[in-house]
């Protein structure tokens, strides 16, 4: 089984997550994910924020430089958007192995959701059950 989740989607996958009332093995595979997710948070925010330096140039302390409104000092603006944009839609990819149970606890938690959700959560929730609808395609080729 594979799952694919968009680097623009970790943060409100993670806040979904958490908001989810479980018990047993469906807290402990959610709570297994959730630090995948969240650590894969943290290699796109520093990749995120070099991708941002090399657009706005660096100060002594080595961060970013700032407008005086504390917005960063983006120079090339539409270049940097696109460059953002492209690195945002890609996609971390989460796969069989050790695991396979704990996605396939994920998959039966997502599809039997039955809350109301708006907002980002809304999207959060349709990303998420996209993924693990198209990892049941996937499962049925593989053999793990």
């Amino acid at each position: 089984m594979q799952v694919n989740i968009q680097y623009s989607y970790l943060v409100d996958s993670i806040h979904f997550l958490s908001s989810m009332n479980l018990k047993g093995k469906q807290s402990i595979h959610r709570t297994r994910f959730i630090k995948l997710l969240s650590e894969k948070l943290k290699q796109v925010s520093e990749e995120e924020l070099q991708l941002i330096k090399e657009f706005a140039g660096i100060d002594a302390n080595g961060d970013p430089n700032k407008k005086d409104d504390g917005s960063f000092a983006i120079e090339d603006v539409p270049e940097f958007k696109k460059q953002q944009g492209e690195y945002l839609s890609e996609y971390y990819v989460i796969e069989g192995g050790d695991a396979h149970g704990m996605l396939k606890t994920l998959k039966g938690i997502i599809e039997n959701f039955d809350k109301e959700v708006s907002g980002k959560e809304a999207d959060a929730f349709e990303h998420l059950f996209t993924a693990f609808e198209n990892s049941q395609e996937k499962g049925g080729e593989e053999s793990c």
